[in-house]
């Protein structure tokens, strides 16, 4: 059996959405997938992100369980609408250091932390003006990414932009 260079890096990955939860707390702002997932018939079983894997407020365990599977790396994604509640304007204190927690959290324990700027939850209210086919939203990402890297940038020395999903 063929085996795995010493430098090969195992990890693993989750998106804010689909991990965070907590989709009402510390000042975070509605996503598209928020609004999305709360029309009646959209999703089959009628689940949402609303409660998730409630990594928002569990995020020190998680962590526990990824240093104790092994893995040398985590690609997490931050959510725009906790950083950035509106998609321009007022950042959010709270949510910026919940990821700074994260990222401590992770090089603490020797986790390579690996951020992703976006995976699909997009402000609502940038979606109201048009999302991404309005060029505005581009140039409020840079902003909003900018903020992140100025914020958690000296920590993280991986990140992927605009998404980690570019052909979906």
């Amino acid at each position: 059996m063929k085996s795995f260079p010493n430098q090969f890096l195992w990890g693993v990955s989750t998106s804010s959405y689909q991990i965070e939860g907590a989709i009402h707390s510390g000042g975070r702002g509605e996503s598209i997938w928020d609004r999305f997932s709360s029309l009646p018939g959209r999703i089959a079983d009628g689940s949402s992100g609303e409660m998730a894997c409630d990594h928002y407020h569990n995020w020190e365990e998680d962590l526990g369980l990824i240093q104790e599977m092994g893995a040398g790396a985590y690609r997490f994604s931050t959510a725009w609408p906790r950083i950035q509640p509106l998609g321009s304007g007022r950042f959010n204190t709270e949510g910026l250091q919940f990821y700074s927690r994260l990222v401590d959290g992770l090089l603490s324990r020797g986790i390579e932390p690996w951020l992703c700027l976006n995976h699909w939850d997009l402000p609502q209210a940038l979606q109201e003006k048009g999302g991404w086919t309005n060029r505005d939203t581009a140039m409020r990402f840079v902003e909003y990414g900018w903020k992140v890297l100025e914020e958690l940038g000296d920590r993280v020395k991986h990140v992927i932009s605009p998404t980690t999903n570019p052909t979906s």
